[in-house]
């Protein structure tokens, strides 16, 4: 499957900055109006729009009309999100409800490394700050085309929760950095649902028909015989979300290939009851089914 997405947040470095002003001066809801009359109609206009009506037609059996009121109301929350981003950037807090946090704790008092498995819904960026561990260091694999004054400010707000950025990169070294961390017996968070850089991939049934996902999370985990857990971090409100954290159970004395499947079969299960929960927080403007 080609690449089909951005990757990057739009603007420049001098709009970046003076966005992270007015949000500190201004309340975030001031922004999301300005966002729905602005940005989201000529968004409607892209191929991503008609991908997300799909996605609703299509995957989870709306009518055509309610799948084409959601997938306005999903460019609305991702605007919302993405404006929560900047405001986190310029000092606000949001009200954060955990679910299944005792999962996280448990793993990160132990001497051993493990894997945290994102998707690309919700806004899995607040785990950051929110999930902290003083003795044990995550290590956040992420894509290195985004823009710098993000990256930046990124690294500002992670270096007081103990988080080290690793850059995806095309050459796969990256993977040096994943292994020292899990060595290391330190925290390693990884996006699980997008295929980049290597071409491999492991096919699973998801939401009705097969879909290839990255098999290199997988085998992050696999390989090492390590535990792993699913993170997301859904919005419940304009000043609050909930952070889903999930154990993925494998039988670690199976096959490596059972344990690839067990793993990735697991992960897709729970990315579905997610979406399902929170079907307007699809944040995939591509066809992800595509072959």
């Amino acid at each position: 499957m080609e690449k089909q997405w951005e990757g990057t947040t739009f603007g420049n470095g001098f709009m970046h900055r003076g966005l992270i002003k007015m949000l500190q001066a201004v309340d975030v809801r001031f922004f999301y109006v300005l966002a729905y009359i602005f940005v989201v109609p000529p968004c409607l206009l892209r191929p991503g729009f008609k991908h997300a009506c799909h996605f609703y037609r299509n995957r989870l059996g709306y009518s055509r009309w309610k799948s084409f009121f959601m997938a306005i109301k999903n460019h609305c929350l991702f605007a919302q999100v993405v404006l929560d981003k900047f405001a986190m950037y310029g000092g606000k807090h949001f009200n954060i409800e955990l679910d299944g946090y005792d999962n996280y704790l448990k793993l990160a008092n132990q001497p051993d490394g493990f894997v945290l498995l994102s998707s690309h819904i919700g806004n899995y960026e607040i785990a950051g700050y929110s999930l902290v561990a003083e003795n044990k260091p995550i290590n956040a694999l992420v894509y290195n085309g985004e823009k710098e004054e993000v990256m930046n400010n990124r690294q500002k707000l992670f270096v007081g929760a103990n988080i080290h950025m690793i850059a995806m990169k095309s050459d796969m070294s990256h993977l040096f950095e994943i292994n020292r961390a899990l060595s290391d017996g330190e925290t390693v968070s990884i996006p699980a649902d997008r295929i980049w850089g290597s071409r491999k991939y492991i096919a699973q049934t998801f939401l009705g028909s097969e879909a290839h996902f990255p098999l290199g999370p997988f085998q992050v985990v696999a390989i090492r015989e390590i535990e792993a857990l699913t993170v997301h971090v859904m919005k419940k409100s304009y000043n609050t979300y909930k952070i889903y954290v999930t154990p993925l159970h494998y039988d670690k004395n199976s096959s490596r290939t059972n344990r690839l499947n067990e793993l990735s079969k697991n992960y897709v299960k729970e990315l579905e009851r997610i979406i399902r929960l929170y079907p307007a927080q699809w944040y995939n403007y591509f066809d992800f089914w595509a072959q």
